[in-house]
């Protein structure tokens, strides 16, 4: 199926090449992961297209949670200011912590994350994004798990939004002025 978008939108990776690079990082999970019961921590809510899909990909004892932060409002740019908007629900306490992303851009959000899930003691933390931009970075971040490394552009689809549109778009785009 080929779709259309405006021309506003430029596809950068097809649905065809994301589920390969999905299945590469559940086998590489897996490995891992196998025997440990880890939990996989959405970040949204970006994350939750991505995680789907992964978690579909995952044949072993694993618990799912989800955390929404906030720092981008409904620009393009982040405001620098970060904030839990949903906290997790599941105790993280003495387990593998897996946290899903979308993209890490600037690293802010992530290290503020980190920061606050290693307060609660998990025995161990490690990051899986699907989209890694270090050429934006401002923290250090350490990615366990990256599908691509992308340019500087904004993107969107695959669960990733300008102002909450593009969400539903089964590739990932470059969005242009």
């Amino acid at each position: 199926m080929n779709t259309k978008y405006p021309d506003k939108l430029q596809v950068l990776y097809p649905r065809q090449e994301i589920e390969v690079a999905v299945a590469r990082l559940a086998e590489e999970i897996t490995r891992e992961y196998q025997g440990h019961n880890p939990l996989l921590l959405g970040v949204l809510k970006g994350s939750f297209v991505f995680m789907s899909d992964l978690v579909r990909r995952l044949d072993f004892p694993l618990e799912t949670g989800f955390v929404q932060l906030s720092s981008y409002g409904r620009g393009k740019e982040s405001s620098g200011k970060i904030k839990i908007s949903h906290d997790l629900k599941t105790p993280v306490l003495g387990k593998n912590v897996l946290v899903v992303e979308d993209i890490v851009d600037t690293g802010n959000s992530l290290a503020f994350l980190a920061d606050y899930l290693r307060q609660k003691k998990p025995a161990s933390l490690q990051i899986c994004c699907l989209l890694d931009k270090p050429s934006r970075r401002e923290a250090p971040v350490p990615v366990h798990y990256r599908g691509f490394t992308v340019p500087d552009k904004f993107l969107v689809g695959y669960g990733m939004d300008y102002a909450e549109q593009y969400r539903n778009l089964p590739d990932i785009c470059i969005l242009s002025e």
